[in-house]
């Protein structure tokens, strides 16, 4: 291996948790067996398990499926398994997320051949479906659909069981994070549905991590620790399943949790609403893109039918909110603008799994439409468009000698990662300024720091970046919206003009720093790429300002 390889491999692996690595050797070089289940009996609650609905479906025709942008059939057997699939599809397929899916309710014969055939077509411990990740997620849909159903076949039981069964030897202490939180979820639900002697061992065993990873997982802020806006929705819609179901299961063990659970999900609700654009998604900070978890609208629904109406603490147009833990800044502008701001760490040290080298980037809304945007995510797995999209070059941030500010590599690992710290945040009734810095680029021969400070005013952002210490090349990227049009660029002037979609103007005046747009690609979808524009300003020296000022259309 060359000393490079092994260099980055030591400064990956040395954040991991002894635990995490001890699972992953146990995990490699064993293979508990899976032995079915003969038998089982369901345990009689209080009310069926209602149908919300919080993802559209992906049976989309008689064995078609569509998953990521991807439509395949699934013809026969071996089609669950097929190697021409990405593995995050496959997963997706063997979810059987349809069977709580949008129009669930008027396909019940469909999903009952759905659920034979995924029994007759994957043997116990045989396949991608018997992993723990799907493992876990199609266990909750199946005790949702089978908690509705007026009968049930003993056979669902039993595979139900054995599924169970099979995730409780392979937990995945080796990952932890929204993978470990989905199998102690898993379990809770299997345990409370399930009767039998095992039964309460899964109960017991799911309650016990999540005691521990729901504290951990959902920082003070409310914000989810892996720091994606994306897995934050789904982990919230986590919670408000396992709320639900000490409703639904009435179960005493489960009521006497579920205090906690509101109160980790009124603020991870606080969280999502914080770091929702005004055209109602997500912003596109590490592993994020639309269609995966759920909605922040449709969630914010759900929580009221669950939870009881909210009601948002009233802000003035011009407004600051810090996400101190998390590492989030949102600044509310008036006429339905905001930013969002990163000064957070990738994620926790042990788990960079879903981090972007995307350090001081931020996104920026005006008039209700997103202007600058993150790369987004459009695809998993260890390709260069992979990395690529995770690189510091797709996101509103600053380049150093064409190297990423955290070093982001195959496709979830990250080895020497930037470190960030917010400086200060002064509110003010017609002015707020940030100021952060990160140290990614310590590591380089030019030991760099790099200093960002925005100045917001009621119509104006004034970003100032700084570079210390010598560097080769570096450059502030700002990727536009693929409906924002570059309608004038004058690199002499060092100026560009932008328009929006409903006919607003943005000038942006550039000083210390060249001008020029390039051809970019903006992915808010897995299996998505479109075409944008990406503004660069390469500096002529340490400092670079970028000012911005817009007003409506005349």
């Amino acid at each position: 291996m060359p000393l490079s390889q092994a260099a980055r491999l030591f400064h990956t692996v040395r954040y991991l948790r002894g635990g995490q690595i001890l699972s992953r050797i146990r995990h490699r070089f064993s293979s508990p067996r899976v032995v079915p289940t003969r038998s089982a009996s369901a345990r009689k609650w209080p009310q069926p398990w209602p149908l919300h609905a919080l993802l559209g479906p992906g049976l989309v025709g008689p064995g078609t499926f569509e998953f990521l942008g991807e439509r395949a059939r699934i013809g026969k057997a071996a089609d669950w398994n097929d190697p021409v699939r990405s593995h995050l599809w496959l997963y997706n397929l063997h979810y059987l997320s349809d069977l709580n899916a949008a129009g669930a309710q008027g396909r019940e014969d469909e999903l009952r051949d759905l659920v034979q055939r995924w029994i007759r077509d994957n043997p116990p411990g045989q396949g991608v479906g018997w992993e723990p990740y799907p493992l876990s997620l199609r266990i909750v849909n199946l005790v949702k659909w089978l908690a509705r159903q007026h009968a049930i076949e003993p056979e669902w039981l039993a595979s139900l069981a054995t599924q169970a069964d099979a995730l409780s030897r392979r937990i995945e202490f080796y990952l932890l994070g929204n993978h470990l939180f989905a199998n102690a979820k898993a379990l809770v639900f299997a345990g409370a549905f399930l009767a039998g002697d095992r039964a309460p061992r899964w109960l017991e065993r799911g309650l016990a991590i999540l005691a521990r990873q729901v504290p951990e997982q959902f920082l003070p802020d409310g914000g989810h620790f892996e720091r994606s806006p994306m897995y934050h929705a789904a982990l919230l819609a986590d919670l408000f399943d396992l709320i639900e179901l000490a409703d639904v299961s009435a179960l005493p063990v489960l009521r006497a949790r579920r205090e906690a659970w509101v109160d980790a999900a009124n603020r991870g609700l606080n969280w999502l609403d914080a770091m929702t654009h005004p055209d109602g998604e997500i912003a596109f900070f590490n592993d994020a893109a639309i269609g995966i978890a759920p909605n922040p609208i449709v969630l914010a629904r759900h929580a009221a039918r669950l939870l009881g109406a909210r009601t948002p603490p009233a802000r003035p147009p011009f407004d600051l909110r810090l996400l101190r833990e998390s590492g989030y800044v949102r600044v509310d502008l008036p006429a339905a603008g905001a930013a969002l701001l990163d000064i957070a760490p990738l994620g926790p040290d042990y788990l960079p799994a879903h981090g972007h080298a995307d350090t001081l980037s931020f996104e920026l809304s005006l008039f209700g439409t997103r202007v600058f945007v993150n790369s987004g995510t459009s695809m998993y797995g260890a390709s260069e468009e992979r990395l690529r999209q995770r690189g510091t070059a797709a996101h509103n941030t600053v380049l150093i000698d064409n190297e990423n500010s955290s070093e982001v590599w195959g496709g979830f690992r990250v080895a020497r990662r930037a470190r960030a710290t917010l400086h200060g945040a002064e509110p003010g009734p017609k002015r707020i300024v940030i100021h952060g810095s990160h140290d990614g680029y310590r590591r380089l021969p030019g030991r760099n720091t790099h200093w960002r400070r925005w100045t917001f005013g009621l119509d104006s952002l004034q970003v100032d970046d700084t570079v210390t210490g010598r560097f080769r090349s570096a450059e502030a990227r700002y990727h536009l919206h693929p409906a924002v049009v570059v309608q004038q660029l004058d690199p002499q002037a060092r100026r560009a003009v932008l328009r929006l979609p409903g006919g607003q103007s943005v000038v942006l005046d550039a000083t210390g720093a060249s001008l020029q747009a390039e051809p970019a690609t903006w992915h808010p979808r897995f299996g998505v790429s479109v075409a944008n524009r990406c503004l660069v300003l390469r500096f002529e020296g340490g400092q670079v300002g970028t000012r911005l000022q817009w007003q409506d259309a005349a």
